[in-house]
């Protein structure tokens, strides 16, 4: 099982950067009816993102159709354990999409508002953040 990482980065390894604000894009539904929006911020790697689609495929057991809204760009280095401070940065590890409040990581469409609901429930569970269940307007809630 790969994880997921970018095919290519401009820089192999990045600053840390700032987690503030709240995202000003990718905030809305934009393919599917139902969506999963994030209300904290953190990291989200990509083991988490492949572990919450695997489990949203699983419920929904070929019905429906689901979008990834975001993707690991962001590149997190470590050093060894016991390692004397300097010598540079390490190497990197794994890969990282930053998550701001409102952002929205998968939609749905194509199954039933209970389907949805429970398939993201358990999707939740398999992220560090707190999300919640949004509905397109037109459907209603």
């Amino acid at each position: 099982m790969s994880t997921l990482s970018p095919s290519r980065t401009k820089y192999r390894k990045s600053f840390k950067g700032t987690r503030a604000g709240n995202a000003k894009r990718g905030n809305t539904l934009a393919f599917g009816e139902f969506g999963l929006q994030s209300l904290s911020r953190g990291p989200m790697t990509g083991r988490q993102i492949e572990a919450a689609r695997v489990t949203i495929a699983r419920h929904l057991k070929r019905k429906g159709k689901l979008w990834i809204r975001v993707f690991p760009h962001k590149p997190v280095t470590k050093k060894p354990a016991e390692v004397r401070m300097g010598q540079g940065k390490g190497p990197v590890e794994f890969y990282v999409a930053v998550i701001r409040p409102g952002a929205v990581l998968f939609e749905l469409a194509g199954v039933s508002v209970t389907i949805a609901r429970e398939a993201f429930r358990l999707a939740d569970a398999k992220l560090p953040f707190r999300c919640r269940f949004i509905v397109r307007e037109s459907l209603g809630t």
